[in-house]
């Protein structure tokens, strides 16, 4: 069975035309399907357009949010929700067109696990597509990110792969590198971008740089969530070893040529990057102590 998930705010124009074209796409599949519509607190009349629906088709499931909580939220209400092993998440917006859920749903079929979609022809401004370009490169350089198009919303997956992955907030975005990471059998294939019909996009470019710092927080967790130590250690020693290479650099002008240091400003930067490298270090140590702890908790529960 397929469980199409899709999250919207404020599309009342978009809803009737994405019903439309979903429900043509999956008859063509011949299996089981159901449509799961997050209203996340739509201020217009997008909740009443899919309740609507829903009257019409029961393969269309709606639940409202009694506000807006995100796309994340929405996603993760309607996995818990779904019924189907195979689910697919797309957005309201007409921007994914459900004729891709064929290709999506034929590599499921293949045997893998995620199939993260890769927009071609993007609609989007320049801003967005420079943001998401330095995105995936900085994951596939440091994470070894095999996607070229991470933040794309359209994706199809098994179920039983969120078993591993813990699903929250805006980590939706890096769910393909997050299963990667679980090593499941992940692939991509190309899809649509089209352009916005009706409404206003919810991604502006104030979003991108919230996008970046998930970014920075996706390459963290999927690499050093296991071993913290390895990122701030890393990082609070390089602070430690400048720190002190211009401590050593004050005591031998203050031995050997009696330069008085009180008038200097590099003593006070020599002592704060001492100081924020042995805070590193520290963070690191404690980072691995909660590790240490919840594996062992998680050891003890399973005798």
């Amino acid at each position: 069975m397929i469980s199409v998930i899709t999250s919207f705010y404020n599309e009342e124009e978009n809803l009737p035309i994405l019903y439309k074209e979903l429900n043509d796409a999956l008859k063509k599949l011949d299996r089981p399907y159901e449509i799961i519509l997050n209203d996340d607190g739509s201020t217009d009349n997008g909740g009443k357009v899919a309740d609507e629906l829903a009257k019409e088709d029961d393969h269309i499931v709606v639940y409202h949010q009694r506000t807006r909580f995100g796309k994340g939220e929405g996603l993760a209400t309607g996995v818990r929700l779904a019924k189907g092993d195979t689910l697919i998440f797309m957005d309201a917006d007409l921007q994914d067109n459900p004729e891709d859920i064929e290709k999506l749903v034929k590599k499921i079929d293949e045997g893998y696990e995620l199939v993260n979609g890769v927009r071609t022809s993007r609609k989007h401004n320049s801003i967005i597509k420079i943001y998401s370009k330095l995105g995936n490169t900085f994951l596939q350089k440091l994470a070894h990110s095999p996607f070229t198009d991470i933040n794309c919303g359209f994706k199809a997956l098994k179920k039983e792969v969120l078993k591993d992955i813990v699903f929250y907030g805006n980590n939706f975005r890096f769910l393909p590198l997050a299963a990667f990471s679980q090593g499941y059998k992940v692939s991509e294939v190309p899809v649509d971008n089209r352009a916005r019909m009706h409404g206003k996009a919810k991604f502006g470019n104030g979003k991108a740089f919230i996008g970046l710092i998930d970014t920075v927080t996706a390459y963290f967790l999927y690499k050093f969530a296991e071993r913290p130590l390895h990122f701030f250690g890393t990082l609070g020693g390089v602070f430690f070893l400048v720190g002190m290479i211009f401590t050593a650099y004050l005591v031998i002008l203050r031995i050997f040529y009696n330069v008085l240091l009180y008038r200097r400003p590099s003593l006070q930067l020599a002592i704060a990057l001492i100081i924020v490298g042995l805070q590193f270090v520290m963070t690191g140590i404690i980072g691995e102590l909660i590790v240490y702890m919840h594996k062992k908790d998680a050891h003890n529960n399973s005798k």
